[in-house]
Formats: structure tokens, sequence, C-alpha cells
């Protein structure tokens, strides 16, 4: 059953960490294969606090989503996205027939 990372950006406090995410994010997702769903497009929040952002990526299973955000080129990527900005980072299974 696939899996998907949801990452909202709830503030960001420092751009050049940002940047350097980015760069290292988009690198780690080599060997890891997922596919973006969505990535930073327009959005309205509907219920909630307010938000900069967000973007899903779809894993095809728990274990490859966990295997991804685990990995040492992510965790490495991660570091900079602490220090640029606030997040809130889940990872849920796809639905089954409702």
């Amino acid at each position: 059953m696939p899996a998907y990372v949801v990452m909202t950006r709830e503030h960001t406090h420092d751009a050049q960490e940002m940047e350097r995410y980015s760069e290292k994010a988009k690198a780690a997702r080599a060997g890891h294969d997922p596919q973006p769903l969505a990535f930073y497009g327009d959005f309205e929040v509907l219920e909630g606090s307010a938000m900069e952002g967000a973007v899903i990526l779809r894993f095809p299973d728990m274990a490859a989503a966990r295997a991804w955000y685990q990995s040492p080129a992510y965790q490495e990527a991660r570091k900079h996205r602490f220090q640029g900005a606030d997040y809130r980072v889940f990872i849920v299974d796809g639905l089954t027939e409702a």
C-alpha cells in the first residue's frame, strides 16, 4: 500500500538555510524515487493555523518512506531544515477502499 510523507512549512527563519536544505534534500531523493504529488504549489488553509507551503511525496509503502527519511543523506539535509524553518512532517498509509 502506498505511503505519503506530508510536510507543511509553518514559518521560515533563515532563507539561506532553506536554500541549503533544498539542494541537499533534492540530492537525498536519489535511489529512493519518491513521487511528488504536491510541491509548494497554490494552497488554501481551510482549518487550523496558517502555513507557508506543503509537500506531499508518495512512496511504495511505509518502509520505503521511512528508509528515505532515515537515510544519512536526508538526515544531513534535515539539519538545514531545522535551522531554516518550522515544519510539521508525518507519514501516512495510503487509503484502502472507504
